[in-house]
C-alpha cells in the first residue's frame, strides 16, 4: 500500500526549505507520496506558546551562530543552494494563501519550488505582492487562481482553518511531518521518517 508523508510547512522557514529539497528523494525511495500541508507559523507559535529558535536564542550568540551553521552544514552536505534571506524573519502571509490555492493542483510542486527558491536561493522579499506576482508570472503559474486566494476570504480561512488544524494534531513549529499518526519535527528528523516508512513496508 502507498504511504502518504504529510509535510506542514510555512515558505518562512529555512528548515523547512531544506526538507522540502531532500523530501522527494526520500518518499521516491519508498514509493511514498507528499501531501503538502500549508499552514501560518507565526499563528502556531502563538497558539503553542512556541517561537523560532532564532528569536528564543537571539541573545546567546554560541547557539545562534550553531543554528546558522547547522544550516549551511545541512545544505553543503547534500549539494543544495542555502544563503540566509536579507528580510529574516519574513512575513509569508501572501504566499502561503496562494500555496492554499496550489494545494493539490498539478502546478503544486512548481508554486512550492518557486516561492522557497525566491526566499533561499535569490534573497528575494515575497512579503511584497507585486514581487510575488512577478514570481508567479516567471514560472508560468496561474497568476489570476492564486491572487484570488491571496486576496480572497476562502484563502485566508483555509489557510486558518488549516493551521488550526495542525495545532489539534500537536503541531508546534515547522517542518513537521506525518507518516499516519506519528509525528516527527525538524529537517534533523528525516531519517527517522524514513525508517517509519520502511518499517511499514
Amino acid at each position: 500500500m502507498t504511504q502518504n508523508v504529510e509535510f506542514v510547512y510555512d515558505f518562512c522557514s529555512p528548515n523547512a526549505y531544506l526538507a522540502h529539497k531532500v523530501l522527494p528523494d526520500l518518499a521516491a525511495r519508498h514509493a511514498a507520496r507528499i501531501r503538502y500541508v500549508p499552514v501560518l507559523l507565526s499563528t502556531v507559535f502563538k497558539a503553542t506558546n512556541n517561537q523560532s529558535p532564532f528569536q528564543a536564542f537571539s541573545e546567546n550568540r554560541k547557539k545562534s551562530a550553531y543554528l546558522t551553521h547547522d544550516l549551511h552544514r545541512f545544505a553543503r552536505r547534500r549539494g543544495l543552494i542555502f544563503h540566509m534571506s536579507p528580510y529574516f524573519p519574513l512575513n509569508t502571509k501572501f504566499a502561503m494563501r496562494g500555496a492554499v490555492a496550489a494545494m493539490g493542483r498539478p502546478w503544486e510542486g512548481r508554486y512550492i519550488d518557486a516561492v522557497f527558491d525566491a526566499i533561499w536561493v535569490h534573497g528575494q522579499k515575497i512579503d511584497d505582492l507585486n514581487v510575488l506576482t512577478d514570481i508567479v508570472q516567471e514560472h508560468e503559474l496561474p497568476v489570476r487562481k492564486i491572487r484570488e486566494a491571496i486576496t480572497g476570504d476562502l484563502g485566508k480561512q483555509t489557510l486558518k482553518d488549516q493551521t488550526k488544524a495542525a495545532v489539534r494534531r500537536g503541531v508546534f513549529g515547522v517542518p513537521s511531518l506525518f507518516v499516519g499518526s506519528e509525528m516527527f519535527f525538524g529537517k534533523n528528523s528525516l531519517a527517522n521518517v524514513e525508517l517509519e516508512l520502511e518499517a511499514l513496508h
